[in-house]
């Protein structure tokens, strides 16, 4: 008996750290604006960090997406994971991390060799140990991690602001991690496999929930809208790249579930600008946003079907 009143008393206090206030609120919101940070291979990562948080503190933001905590040239070291982790911790809007390849693909170890997948999973532990996001206003989130045979893939996960899903995926960029090499490249199959669990669930879950849109968050340019060559003679002929497309499965799931789904489906990623500055193209209800290194305020109205408003892009 002792032990059930104690495991009650435990379930109470996990639940009391994430205010209820903030998924009541965030339900029913017909109208709302979020923010995201393109990743940066800035050397001065935490001069950025500051500047992106004080400046989003003080913006009426449902949520702030942030692409990455520390750029191309910075060490992996606990130290500065949790130094980037307390400045997050200290903003006054939800802050959801969104992994990027800097945070992890290229960390080595004292002996010169590739520790990307302890960086990965220390990372992880570090920011994604609860059912919430950062900073001072908990907005509660669900993460693939919940499911046991996804157990370490806690980076990804899913909030609703009204009646649109938003999620983030693990696909970082320089070809979504996947390297050439001989034998078999486990890091990038096995995520790729929680990846489509995880996307099958989204749209899953967007359709149960009757969602207006479903927008997804990530580093990599998944290119969405590219469209696939015939499989033909003119396909046959073609000489096979030089390296494979690391996010072609991704992209053809997509574009499949998306041509089933009757509402929106955004692309939010850190890939290159299409032009000078950030715009939504739409193919269908099939859309993308590239944003670069800049941040995006992004202002949604989901009243009549889910409308989106991208507004000026700073560094």
């Amino acid at each position: 008996m002792r032990i059930v009143r104690t495991s009650l008393l435990l379930a109470a206090a996990l639940l009391a750290t994430v205010p209820a206030h903030g998924k009541d609120r965030n339900k029913d919101a017909s109208s709302h604006e979020f923010a995201f940070v393109g990743n940066s291979a800035d050397d001065d990562g935490e001069a950025r960090l500051k500047r992106v948080l004080k400046e989003t503190s003080e913006k009426s933001l449902a949520f702030v997406v942030l692409t990455g905590i520390k750029g191309d040239k910075e060490n992996c070291g606990d130290r500065l994971y949790q130094k980037r982790r307390d400045l997050i911790d200290g903003a006054r809007r939800p802050v959801i991390v969104s992994l990027a390849g800097s945070d992890w693909t290229g960390c080595r170890n004292s002996a010169g060799r590739t520790n990307a997948i302890e960086r990965l999973n220390r990372l992880r532990e570090l920011l994604y140990g609860e059912p919430a996001s950062l900073g001072e206003d908990k907005l509660p989130v669900s993460r693939l991690s919940s499911s046991p045979r996804f157990r370490s893939y806690a980076e990804n996960a899913h909030w609703q602001v009204g009646k649109v899903l938003y999620a983030t995926v693990n696909l970082p960029a320089e070809n979504n991690h996947y390297l050439p090499a001989a034998g078999r490249n486990s890091e990038y199959e096995d995520r790729t496999v929680a990846n489509r669990f995880w996307l099958n669930r989204l749209f899953a879950i967007a359709r149960n929930e009757k969602a207006e849109a479903l927008v997804l968050f990530a580093e990599g340019d998944v290119k969405p809208l590219q469209q696939e060559e015939a499989k033909g003679l003119r396909g046959l002929l073609r000489r096979e790249p030089a390296v494979q497309d690391g996010f072609e499965e991704m992209r053809k799931q997509i574009q499949a579930r998306a041509a089933r789904f009757k509402g929106k489906v955004l692309l939010v990623d850190s890939g290159a600008l299409k032009g000078k500055r950030p715009v939504i193209t739409w193919k269908g209800n099939l859309g993308q946003l590239s944003v670069g290194e800049k941040a995006v305020e992004v202002k949604v109205s989901s009243e009549k079907g889910a409308v989106f408003e991208v507004g000026d892009a700073k560094r």
